[in-house]
C-alpha cells in the first residue's frame, strides 16, 4: 500500500533532489552505504567487456533492488523507490568523477571541441516489480584552451560530477549544443521519471 503518494529516493545527488522538487514529487531519502567498514551496498565497478549502456542500466537496477531490500530490513513504510545513475561517455569510454585536478584536466581535453553522450538510467522498485529506462542525450563542447580548462579545474565544480562537469554550473559556458533532455544531463530525465512513477502507482497530474 502506498503512503501519502510519496516515494523514497535512493540517491545522494542534490541535483536529483532539486529536480524532483521542481515537478512536485514528494520523497524521503533512503541512502545506501558507499563506504567502509562493510563496504558499499552496490559496487560501481565496470565489469570486463561491459558496454556503457549496459553498465549504467545494471548499476541503477542493482541500486533500486538493494534499496527495496533495505526498506524491508528497516521496516520502513512501503513506497516506490527511485534510483538513478548518470554516465558520461566518449569513444565508448566511461568518464567517472575526477579524483583530482589532473584527472579533471584529462577529461576536459577529451571533451573539448567534440560531442559526447550522457546516459542517465532510472529504475523504480515497487510492489509489482521493477520499471527501468535509460535515456541518452548528446552534449557538444566548444574548443577550449588550456587556460580555460585550468581555470575551471581550479573551482570545486568538476569533482563530484560524472565527466567532471555539470550542465547547470560554470561549465555551461563551454557547451555549444545539447540534443536530448536537459534534466537528464543533470541526472534525472523528468519526463521519463514521471511516466515510470505513474506506472508504479504514484499520482502525478
Amino acid at each position: 500500500m502506498l503512503n501519502e503518494n510519496k516515494i523514497y529516493l535512493a540517491s545522494k545527488s542534490p541535483r536529483r533532489r532539486e529536480l524532483l522538487h521542481q515537478v512536485g514529487i514528494e520523497f524521503d531519502l533512503l541512502l545506501l552505504r558507499d563506504a567502509p567498514p562493510r563496504g558499499p551496498d552496490v559496487t560501481e565497478l565496470v565489469l570486463p567487456g561491459e558496454l556503457p549502456y549496459d553498465y549504467v542500466s545494471r548499476v541503477t537496477q542493482e541500486k533500486a533492488t538493494m534499496a527495496w531490500k533495505v526498506m524491508h530490513m528497516r521496516k520502513l513504510l512501503p513506497r516506490p523507490i527511485l534510483a538513478a545513475d548518470t554516465t558520461v561517455v566518449i569513444d565508448q569510454q566511461i568518464l567517472g568523477k575526477p579524483a583530482n585536478q589532473e584527472e579533471a584536466m584529462a577529461m576536459l581535453r577529451l571533451l573539448a571541441g567534440r560531442t559526447h553522450h550522457v546516459l542517465t538510467s532510472i529504475a523504480i522498485a515497487h510492489a509489482q516489480g521493477l520499471e527501468a529506462i535509460t535515456h541518452t542525450s548528446e552534449v557538444s563542447f566548444a574548443p577550449l584552451t588550456e587556460a580555460q580548462m585550468l581555470a575551471y579545474c581550479q573551482t570545486n565544480e568538476p569533482y563530484d560530477k560524472a565527466g567532471g562537469y555539470g550542465v547547470q554550473g560554470v561549465a555551461a559556458r563551454f557547451i555549444s549544443n545539447i540534443n536530448g533532455s536537459y534534466s537528464g544531463i543533470m541526472g534525472l530525465p523528468l519526463f521519463e521519471t514521471c511516466n515510470l512513477l505513474r506506472q508504479a502507482g504514484i499520482f502525478i497530474p
